[in-house]
Protein backbone atom coordinates (compact mmCIF):
# COMPACT_ATOMS: atom_id res chain seq x y z
CA UNK A 1 0.00 0.00 0.00
CA UNK A 2 1.35 3.41 -0.98
CA UNK A 3 1.12 5.92 1.87
CA UNK A 4 1.62 9.61 1.17
CA UNK A 5 2.89 10.35 4.70
CA UNK A 6 3.98 7.04 6.22
CA UNK A 7 4.90 6.48 9.85
CA UNK A 8 6.40 9.10 12.15
CA UNK A 9 7.13 8.17 15.77
CA UNK A 10 5.85 10.74 18.25
CA UNK A 11 9.27 10.80 19.85
CA UNK A 12 9.46 10.50 23.61
CA UNK A 13 11.75 13.13 25.10
CA UNK A 14 14.63 12.00 27.34
CA UNK A 15 15.39 14.17 30.37
CA UNK A 16 18.71 14.09 32.20
CA UNK A 17 19.16 16.26 35.28
CA UNK A 18 15.95 18.06 34.36
CA UNK A 19 17.04 19.03 30.85
CA UNK A 20 16.34 17.53 27.45
CA UNK A 21 19.11 15.07 26.62
CA UNK A 22 19.71 15.92 22.98
CA UNK A 23 22.30 13.20 22.42
CA UNK A 24 19.93 10.44 23.46
CA UNK A 25 17.11 11.99 21.46
CA UNK A 26 19.22 12.09 18.30
CA UNK A 27 20.30 8.45 18.69
CA UNK A 28 16.69 7.40 19.12
CA UNK A 29 15.41 9.47 16.19
CA UNK A 30 18.16 8.21 13.87
CA UNK A 31 17.35 4.63 14.82
CA UNK A 32 13.63 5.07 14.10
CA UNK A 33 14.43 6.61 10.73
CA UNK A 34 16.89 3.83 9.89
CA UNK A 35 14.19 1.27 10.65
CA UNK A 36 11.78 2.65 8.08
CA UNK A 37 10.02 5.63 9.61
CA UNK A 38 9.73 8.43 7.05
CA UNK A 39 10.00 11.24 9.58
CA UNK A 40 10.23 11.69 13.35
CA UNK A 41 8.00 14.03 15.35
CA UNK A 42 9.35 16.29 18.07
CA UNK A 43 7.43 17.87 20.97
CA UNK A 44 4.11 16.15 20.41
CA UNK A 45 1.91 14.80 23.19
CA UNK A 46 4.05 11.69 23.69
CA UNK A 47 7.09 13.97 23.63
CA UNK A 48 5.67 16.06 26.51
CA UNK A 49 5.63 19.05 24.19
CA UNK A 50 3.65 21.36 26.51
CA UNK A 51 6.29 20.78 29.20
CA UNK A 52 9.13 21.99 26.96
CA UNK A 53 9.40 25.79 26.91
CA UNK A 54 9.74 27.83 23.74
CA UNK A 55 13.42 28.70 24.22
CA UNK A 56 14.34 25.11 25.09
CA UNK A 57 12.45 23.64 22.16
CA UNK A 58 14.17 26.01 19.73
CA UNK A 59 17.59 25.14 21.15
CA UNK A 60 16.89 21.39 21.08
CA UNK A 61 15.49 21.43 17.54
CA UNK A 62 18.48 23.40 16.23
CA UNK A 63 20.93 21.04 17.97
CA UNK A 64 19.20 17.98 16.52
CA UNK A 65 19.68 19.32 13.00
CA UNK A 66 23.30 20.23 13.76
CA UNK A 67 23.86 16.65 14.96
CA UNK A 68 22.95 15.20 11.61
CA UNK A 69 19.18 14.75 11.32
CA UNK A 70 17.99 16.69 8.26
CA UNK A 71 15.26 19.17 9.11
CA UNK A 72 13.11 17.74 6.32
CA UNK A 73 12.99 14.46 8.26
CA UNK A 74 11.37 16.17 11.25
CA UNK A 75 7.80 17.07 12.11
CA UNK A 76 7.62 19.61 14.91
CA UNK A 77 4.71 19.72 17.33
CA UNK A 78 3.44 23.09 18.50
CA UNK A 79 1.07 22.98 21.49
CA UNK A 80 0.46 26.45 22.87
CA UNK A 81 -2.42 28.66 23.95
CA UNK A 82 -1.31 32.11 22.84
CA UNK A 83 -1.32 32.90 19.12
CA UNK A 84 2.00 34.69 19.64
CA UNK A 85 3.81 31.64 21.04
CA UNK A 86 2.20 29.32 18.50
CA UNK A 87 3.10 31.55 15.55
CA UNK A 88 6.70 32.09 16.70
CA UNK A 89 7.30 28.36 17.19
CA UNK A 90 5.60 27.54 13.88
CA UNK A 91 7.65 30.15 12.01
CA UNK A 92 10.92 28.97 13.53
CA UNK A 93 10.20 25.36 12.62
CA UNK A 94 9.19 26.14 9.05
CA UNK A 95 12.18 28.39 8.47
CA UNK A 96 14.41 25.61 9.76
CA UNK A 97 13.00 23.46 6.94
CA UNK A 98 10.94 20.87 8.81
CA UNK A 99 8.77 18.43 6.91
CA UNK A 100 5.63 19.72 8.62
CA UNK A 101 4.30 21.39 11.76
CA UNK A 102 1.76 19.59 13.95
CA UNK A 103 -0.37 22.41 15.37
CA UNK A 104 -2.84 21.82 18.19
CA UNK A 105 -5.67 24.22 19.04
CA UNK A 106 -5.47 26.29 22.25
CA UNK A 107 -6.28 24.13 25.24
CA UNK A 108 -7.05 26.25 28.30
CA UNK A 109 -10.31 28.13 27.67
CA UNK A 110 -13.23 25.88 26.90
CA UNK A 111 -15.70 25.30 25.44
CA UNK A 112 -14.39 27.01 22.34
CA UNK A 113 -16.95 27.50 19.54
CA UNK A 114 -15.94 26.84 15.97
CA UNK A 115 -15.77 30.53 15.13
CA UNK A 116 -13.29 31.13 17.95
CA UNK A 117 -11.14 28.12 17.01
CA UNK A 118 -11.06 29.32 13.41
CA UNK A 119 -10.15 32.80 14.64
CA UNK A 120 -7.26 31.46 16.73
CA UNK A 121 -5.78 29.48 13.85
CA UNK A 122 -6.25 32.46 11.53
CA UNK A 123 -4.35 34.71 13.93
CA UNK A 124 -1.47 32.19 14.02
CA UNK A 125 -1.41 31.70 10.25
CA UNK A 126 -1.63 35.40 9.47
CA UNK A 127 1.31 36.03 11.80
CA UNK A 128 3.39 33.30 10.15
CA UNK A 129 2.69 34.97 6.82
CA UNK A 130 4.42 33.93 3.62
CA UNK A 131 6.34 31.09 5.32
CA UNK A 132 3.09 29.22 5.99
CA UNK A 133 3.05 25.67 4.61
CA UNK A 134 2.64 22.01 5.56
CA UNK A 135 0.49 22.43 8.66
CA UNK A 136 -1.02 19.29 10.18
CA UNK A 137 -4.02 20.19 12.31
CA UNK A 138 -3.96 18.24 15.58
CA UNK A 139 -7.31 16.83 16.71
CA UNK A 140 -6.86 15.44 20.22
CA UNK A 141 -9.91 16.61 22.19
CA UNK A 142 -9.27 14.40 25.21
CA UNK A 143 -6.16 16.48 25.91
CA UNK A 144 -7.01 19.91 24.53
CA UNK A 145 -10.73 19.94 25.26
CA UNK A 146 -11.08 21.67 21.89
CA UNK A 147 -12.21 19.44 19.00
CA UNK A 148 -11.56 20.34 15.38
CA UNK A 149 -14.82 20.12 13.47
CA UNK A 150 -15.15 19.47 9.75
CA UNK A 151 -16.39 23.04 9.47
CA UNK A 152 -13.20 24.49 10.97
CA UNK A 153 -10.99 22.25 8.82
CA UNK A 154 -12.91 23.21 5.66
CA UNK A 155 -12.79 26.93 6.44
CA UNK A 156 -9.05 26.84 7.10
CA UNK A 157 -8.46 24.94 3.84
CA UNK A 158 -10.45 27.55 1.96
CA UNK A 159 -8.88 30.56 3.70
CA UNK A 160 -5.30 29.28 3.42
CA UNK A 161 -5.17 27.22 0.22
CA UNK A 162 -2.29 24.79 0.08
CA UNK A 163 -1.15 25.47 3.66
CA UNK A 164 -3.04 22.63 5.37
CA UNK A 165 -1.18 19.37 4.77
CA UNK A 166 -3.41 17.13 6.86
CA UNK A 167 -5.12 16.27 10.13
CA UNK A 168 -3.74 14.11 12.89
CA UNK A 169 -6.75 12.38 14.38
CA UNK A 170 -6.10 11.27 17.96
CA UNK A 171 -9.73 11.16 19.09
CA UNK A 172 -9.57 7.32 19.06
CA UNK A 173 -12.95 7.01 17.33
CA UNK A 174 -12.78 4.80 14.22
CA UNK A 175 -16.08 6.01 12.77
CA UNK A 176 -14.97 9.64 13.10
CA UNK A 177 -11.64 8.81 11.46
CA UNK A 178 -13.30 7.13 8.51
CA UNK A 179 -15.59 10.15 8.18
CA UNK A 180 -12.55 12.44 8.05
CA UNK A 181 -10.96 10.29 5.36
CA UNK A 182 -14.13 10.46 3.30
CA UNK A 183 -14.68 14.20 3.83
CA UNK A 184 -11.10 15.29 3.08
CA UNK A 185 -9.59 12.99 0.44
CA UNK A 186 -7.10 15.70 -0.49
CA UNK A 187 -5.60 15.87 3.02
CA UNK A 188 -3.24 13.49 4.79
CA UNK A 189 -5.38 11.95 7.53
CA UNK A 190 -3.00 10.56 10.15
CA UNK A 191 -4.25 8.09 12.74
CA UNK A 192 -3.04 8.41 16.32
CA UNK A 193 -4.62 5.14 17.53
CA UNK A 194 -2.62 2.09 16.49
CA UNK A 195 -5.48 -0.31 17.29
CA UNK A 196 -7.25 0.45 13.99
CA UNK A 197 -4.42 1.98 11.97
CA UNK A 198 -4.40 -0.87 9.46
CA UNK A 199 -8.09 -0.57 8.66
CA UNK A 200 -7.82 3.20 8.44
CA UNK A 201 -4.93 3.06 5.96
CA UNK A 202 -6.86 0.54 3.89
CA UNK A 203 -9.67 3.12 3.80
CA UNK A 204 -7.33 5.90 2.66
CA UNK A 205 -5.48 7.25 5.69
CA UNK A 206 -1.99 8.53 4.84
CA UNK A 207 -0.15 7.04 7.82
CA UNK A 208 0.39 7.84 11.48
CA UNK A 209 2.17 9.90 14.08
CA UNK A 210 2.03 7.63 17.10
CA UNK A 211 3.70 6.54 20.32
CA UNK A 212 4.13 2.80 19.69
CA UNK A 213 6.39 3.60 16.72
CA UNK A 214 8.99 4.58 19.35
CA UNK A 215 9.08 0.95 20.45
CA UNK A 216 8.03 -1.19 17.49
CA UNK A 217 8.48 0.86 14.32
CA UNK A 218 8.53 -2.16 12.03
CA UNK A 219 5.26 -3.47 13.44
CA UNK A 220 3.53 -0.10 13.06
CA UNK A 221 4.84 0.30 9.51
CA UNK A 222 3.52 -3.20 8.71
CA UNK A 223 0.06 -2.22 9.97
CA UNK A 224 -0.08 0.80 7.68
CA UNK A 225 1.38 -0.88 4.62
CA UNK A 226 -0.67 -4.07 4.87
CA UNK A 227 -3.97 -2.39 5.68
CA UNK A 228 -4.58 -5.01 8.37
CA UNK A 229 -4.73 -4.59 12.13
CA UNK A 230 -2.56 -6.70 14.45
CA UNK A 231 -4.14 -8.17 17.61
CA UNK A 232 -0.73 -8.10 19.30
CA UNK A 233 -0.56 -4.34 18.83
CA UNK A 234 -4.15 -3.95 20.00
CA UNK A 235 -3.38 -5.82 23.23
CA UNK A 236 -0.23 -3.77 23.82
CA UNK A 237 -2.04 -0.46 23.28
CA UNK A 238 -4.86 -1.52 25.59
CA UNK A 239 -2.33 -2.30 28.31
CA UNK A 240 -0.52 1.01 27.80
CA UNK A 241 -3.85 2.81 28.16
CA UNK A 242 -4.47 1.20 31.56
CA UNK A 243 -1.69 3.42 32.93
CA UNK A 244 -0.61 7.03 32.46
CA UNK A 245 0.04 6.68 28.73
CA UNK A 246 3.12 8.85 28.20
CA UNK A 247 5.04 7.50 31.23
CA UNK A 248 4.22 3.96 30.13
CA UNK A 249 5.53 4.54 26.61
CA UNK A 250 8.68 6.03 28.14
CA UNK A 251 9.05 3.00 30.42
CA UNK A 252 8.84 0.70 27.40
CA UNK A 253 11.42 2.74 25.51
CA UNK A 254 13.67 2.49 28.58
CA UNK A 255 13.26 -1.29 28.50
CA UNK A 256 13.99 -1.57 24.77
CA UNK A 257 16.94 0.82 24.99
CA UNK A 258 18.18 -0.80 28.21
CA UNK A 259 18.56 2.69 29.60
CA UNK A 260 16.50 3.86 32.62
CA UNK A 261 17.01 7.55 31.74
CA UNK A 262 14.30 7.15 29.11
CA UNK A 263 11.68 6.36 31.75
CA UNK A 264 12.03 9.72 33.49
CA UNK A 265 9.05 11.99 32.86
CA UNK A 266 9.03 15.73 33.46
CA UNK A 267 6.62 16.80 36.22
CA UNK A 268 3.67 16.94 36.47
CA UNK A 269 3.75 13.52 34.78
CA UNK A 270 4.81 10.61 37.00
CA UNK A 271 7.72 8.29 36.28
CA UNK A 272 6.72 4.61 36.27
CA UNK A 273 8.88 1.92 37.79
CA UNK A 274 9.72 -1.45 36.26
CA UNK A 275 7.01 -3.25 38.21
CA UNK A 276 4.28 -1.02 36.79
CA UNK A 277 5.56 -1.72 33.27
CA UNK A 278 6.04 -5.48 33.72
CA UNK A 279 2.92 -6.68 31.92
CA UNK A 280 3.39 -4.25 29.02
CA UNK A 281 7.00 -5.42 28.71
CA UNK A 282 5.79 -9.03 28.51
CA UNK A 283 3.55 -8.07 25.60
CA UNK A 284 6.63 -7.07 23.58
CA UNK A 285 7.90 -10.67 23.59
CA UNK A 286 5.77 -11.87 20.62
CA UNK A 287 7.47 -9.26 18.42
CA UNK A 288 10.82 -10.95 19.03
CA UNK A 289 13.55 -9.78 16.69
CA UNK A 290 11.87 -6.48 15.81
CA UNK A 291 13.00 -5.15 19.19
CA UNK A 292 16.43 -3.57 18.82
CA UNK A 293 18.31 -2.21 21.79
CA UNK A 294 20.66 0.69 21.15
CA UNK A 295 23.39 1.59 23.58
Amino acid sequence: MSLSFGISPALVTPFLDGKVDVQRLVIHAKDCLARGCRTATLFGTTGEGPSVGAAERERVAAEIVNLGIPAEKLVEGVIACSPEEASISTSQALRRGVHAVLLAPPFYFRPAPDEAVFGWYSAVFDSVGSDLRDVILYHIPAMTGVPLSHTVISRLKDRYPGAIRGVKDSACDPDATFALIKAFPDLDILVGDETYLGRACAAGAAGSICGVANILPEAVIALAESGRDDPRVVELVQEICRHPIIPMVKALVAHVRRDPVWAVARPPLPTLDEQAAARAVSLLEPFGKVIKAVA
